[in-house]
């Protein structure tokens, strides 16, 4: 697992990121790009930066499948703050993605736990995700695999803890009464079994979770632990975010950033 620090923005480094993988990969309408992709407020820098890039011709999603990480469970989609609106707003919209290529969870299916299985089997027949995004809760979830959720969980119907609900009250007029109680989400085995995960992390209040990520133990109370499993993950932070870290942790990922300096470039 990686740590990058960066002061010039996380969403943005990531952005450069992942247009450094879709271009490596070279995607074609035989082979696309299986694109992970996160919600909330940390992703909204993320997706300024690949509209931005877009509109210059720097970046095409024509040959991008996407799979959304979640979505609240009986909230229109249509409603300004479910998923389905957020990603369309963001990104969706404008860029050239093929609607049919958009795969996030339906929180109103008449059966979720078939709309779970087939979400897993569709990840399954497209090969699998190249790239997963995400971020982080201040308690450790990902996704919305709240803490004590088992690390090996596949797409499931989730209570969200009130901690959670809380945070996110703040899109829904700060009333948390406003903000579903559960939501459909990739489970944790599903991250994992990405070929690569990258999580962006900011601010001081998630210090705590990114400090249990990198120097605590493997453990369902905290299931961003769970990268320390993948074979390929990258944690991105910024300063902010790294005021739990040990000064050993710290210094030492510092001197191995070198060779990610290109990234800040593109």
């Amino acid at each position: 697992m990686r740590l990058i620090i960066t002061s010039r923005g996380v969403g943005r480094w990531a952005a450069n990121y992942v247009m450094k993988k879709m271009k490596a990969v070279g995607a074609t309408d035989e082979r696309n790009f299986i694109l992970g992709l996160p919600t909330g407020g940390t992703a909204v820098e993320l997706y300024r930066h690949l509209v931005a890039s877009y509109k210059k011709g720097d970046v095409s999603f024509k040959n991008v499948t996407t799979f959304n990480m979640d979505e609240y469970i009986g909230l229109p989609e249509d409603h300004p703050e479910s998923y389905h609106t957020y990603m369309r707003e963001n990104l969706f919209s404008q860029v050239d993605m093929d609607p049919a290529k958009i795969n996030i969870p339906n929180g109103n299916a008449p059966d979720l736990a078939a709309e779970c299985r087939d979400y897993d089997q569709r990840m399954a027949d497209c090969g699998g995700v190249d790239l997963f995004l995400g971020g982080v809760g201040e308690n450790g979830h990902i996704a919305f695999n709240e803490p004590y959720s088992s690390l090996m969980s596949s797409t499931r119907d989730k209570q969200l803890d009130v901690n959670t609900r809380l945070a996110n009250s703040r899109f829904f007029g700060g009333d948390i009464s406003q903000v579903p109680k559960s939501a459909l989400t990739v489970g944790v085995k599903g991250l994992l079994d990405a070929r690569e995960v990258l999580i962006m992390i900011t601010g001081a209040k998630k210090a705590l979770a990114l400090c249990q990520c990198m120097e605590g133990a493997v453990s369902q109370a905290w299931p961003i632990t769970a990268l320390q499993l993948h074979p390929k993950a990258i944690i991105v932070a910024d300063e902010e975010a790294c005021g739990e870290l040990k000064v050993k942790t710290y210094r030492y990922f510092k001197e191995l950033q070198d060779e990610f300096s290109y990234i800040d470039e593109l």
